[in-house]
């Protein structure tokens, strides 16, 4: 079990980023072990991440995220681990793309994991679907029997996030745009209100929803 946390906020406020900072305190309860983001800056994506709760991570970590006139994109991650503090996340092997993700991909020993294609950095399987992405493809469509929640920041694409029913993710929706968390009960002790469970296989964006072509016949 664990937590993603993000925004698109085009001119964030003061309140904006402290509610923020909140959303990863909050969302801790879903894991301790580890915490990390992903912003854009400068048309780059970076990543900051470290072995540590939410609560330790944002006052060592959020120094950079200010409020201002620019728009704050994110994504970010509190990770429960079952095995070690190895491959934490965000995922980002290049500089244009990085990916948080709750849920499971392969349960198989990584050795197997050369099936899908990919050339893998981590021993983490969710850089599966972090290949997938960056090559354009659809997690949701490729990966039918994983479950999972993800959030995607590229410097070409931007913010996107996205379920296939078996893991939560949901949606608050802002005047000046989205907030983004695991659950309505973390959005709300977090003092955000009407907090919406994204539909599985739509692709949510700051543009608007796609609907994956297909994807609800895979849905159990």
């Amino acid at each position: 079990m664990c937590a993603i946390v993000g925004c698109y906020l085009e001119q964030p406020t003061s309140n904006q980023i402290q509610t923020l900072r909140q959303l990863f305190i909050e969302s801790q309860i879903r894991g301790k072990h580890a915490t990390g983001y992903s912003l854009l800056q400068n048309g780059k994506v970076i990543t900051r991440k470290a072995p540590e709760p939410a609560q330790t991570f944002i006052h060592s970590h959020f120094a950079e995220i200010q409020p201002g006139d620019y728009t704050l994109q994110l994504a970010g991650h509190c990770r429960y681990s079952t095995s070690d503090l190895k491959y934490n996340q965000p995922i980002q092997v290049y500089d244009d793309f990085a990916l948080v993700h709750n849920g499971v991909v392969d349960q198989r020993p990584p050795v197997y994991w050369k099936d899908w294609g990919y050339e893998l950095t981590t021993a983490n399987d969710s850089e599966l679907l972090y290949h997938c992405a960056h090559n354009q493809g659809e997690p949701l469509l490729e990966f039918t029997e994983a479950s999972m929640a993800v959030a995607e920041l590229s410097s070409s694409r931007g913010l996107r996030w996205y379920r296939n029913g078996k893991r939560p993710l949901y949606t608050v929706k802002v005047t000046n745009g989205y907030f983004i968390c695991s659950t309505k009960d973390i959005a709300k002790r977090a003092g955000l209100g009407g907090a919406e469970r994204c539909q599985p296989g739509v692709v949510y964006s700051a543009e608007g929803q796609t609907k994956i072509k297909n994807v609800e016949e895979l849905i159990p």
